[in-house]
């Protein structure tokens, strides 16, 4: 057998070798079901080693043709679609419908009771979000114990949902210049009450493990860094553009303000370097936040109450009868046949709205969600165009992630907090 002996000190072989290793990158699919993906994505990963040279985010898997649905019914039964894009946060997006429709008809109020409630539960949103949110990326990373907190709370919250709506995810229960009153009664605010101060416990325990846990921080600051001009040529909003220092929150803009927004004391948070450890600490002081303006609603309603009756408490909602609240929302009570024939024409043939068009947005808890409506007329919008935050944070995934790790591709994808209905609609 003739043996063949290389000799490592010859030019050739090491030129051959430093050649193998300059072309050795690869390709490798993440997901599309991956479980750290937070949804059905697919990321086609051009590796060097374990450094990331490229990220293309493949999506798709879940489009449902949401927008064409709603050109085909009428505008109250195409609210509960807004409750299956981002089935995090739903009712923030039945919100920003509710705006564009009140918008065309030019019945838009900043100050009326159902108007407070709607921020109320806007509030509960973005906490349930948000603790959704933070609890699965610490999972991600590798810390378990902030998703036992979270998700105690949420439940919570998912049964206020279920209490005035009978679903404990897609409620439908905002509506043009109205609520769904029937399951709002003294009691139910009460309860609120009691969660909005059990709330700030618990979100001081995560604050406190996850804030300055060394390995937490080491595997988020300067994680998925993003600079300002990226972020704006991208379209991002909420706390992916506030990280990078832009207090840009359509609640505190004076012309984009909406519903009671403008009358409640609040403070905004950015970030100084725009990475992961930054939209991590936005979006904890958000829900501190929201829990003030829990109880600034609360307070306000409890006002309303001692100088509408007695001085009970929440006496203003004693009753469970929603023709009560039908009397304090709107003044009016289905008193004769032709109110209640004109209120069930409404529900049956739908709502007309007068021709136009319209772009009204939300401060949802991923960003700016906004609903185009382009009416002719009729109960149906002529046409109906969404804009999500997801779908365009989704498009930064590639530059934020190249020159990381591979391992820090789920972090960087766990601080965009991605939900996927968002994207495909």
């Amino acid at each position: 057998m003739k043996s063949t002996v290389f000799n490592f000190w010859q030019p050739n072989f090491l030129q051959n070798s430093y050649s193998e290793r300059r072309v050795k990158s690869f390709i490798l699919n993440f997901g599309p079901q991956h479980p750290a993906s937070h949804g059905v994505l697919r990321l086609v990963v051009q590796l060097n080693g374990e450094l990331v040279e490229r990220a293309d985010p493949h999506v798709g898997f879940l489009h449902r043709g949401t927008e064409k649905l709603i050109e085909y019914r009428t505008y109250l039964k195409s609210l509960p679609y807004f409750d299956r894009l981002d089935y995090v946060s739903m009712m923030t997006q039945e919100h920003a419908f509710c705006l564009a429709i009140e918008n065309l008809m030019g019945t838009t109020s900043h100050t009326s009771l159902y108007v407070q409630i709607r921020v109320l539960f806007d509030e509960m949103t973005r906490i349930l979000n948000h603790l959704l949110a933070l609890s699965t990326h610490s999972l991600d990373v590798g810390n378990m114990a902030p998703v036992f907190w979270a998700f105690e709370e949420r439940e919570r919250l998912m049964e206020f949902y279920e209490r005035v709506s009978g679903a404990r995810m897609h409620a439908a229960f905002y509506r043009p210049n109205d609520i769904d009153w029937t399951g709002l009664n003294q009691q139910f605010f009460l309860d609120v009450t009691f969660f909005a101060k059990d709330c700030f416990k618990t979100l001081t325990e995560i604050f406190t493990i996850l804030t300055s846990n060394r390995i937490w921080k080491s595997r988020l600051v300067n994680i998925g860094a993003i600079n300002l001009n990226d972020a704006i040529s991208n379209g991002a909003t909420g706390p992916v553009l506030r990280g990078t220092g832009v207090r840009k929150d359509i609640r505190f803009s004076k012309n984009d303000t909406y519903s009671y927004y403008w009358f409640l004391s609040m403070q905004g948070y950015t970030g100084k370097r725009g990475d992961s450890y930054d939209r991590f600490l936005i979006r904890l002081r958000e829900m501190y936040e929201s829990v003030n303006i829990i109880f600034q609603i609360l307070t306000n309603l409890t006002s309303l109450s001692q100088l509408n009756n007695s001085g009970k408490f929440f006496s203003l909602f004693s009753t469970l009868s929603p023709l009560e609240f039908n009397k304090l929302s709107r003044n009016s009570k289905y008193t004769s046949m032709e109110s209640l024939i004109n209120h069930f024409k409404v529900y049956s043939e739908g709502l007309t709205v007068p021709k136009g068009f319209t772009y009204n947005a939300v401060e949802a808890p991923k960003g700016e969600f906004g609903a185009s409506i382009v009416s002719d007329g009729t109960s149906r919008p002529y046409r109906c165009k969404i804009r999500t935050p997801a779908y365009h944070h989704m498009q930064i995934m590639s530059r934020m992630s190249q020159g990381h790790y591979f391992a820090d591709l789920v972090t960087v994808l766990g601080s965009l907090d991605i939900v996927f209905g968002d994207v495909d609609r």
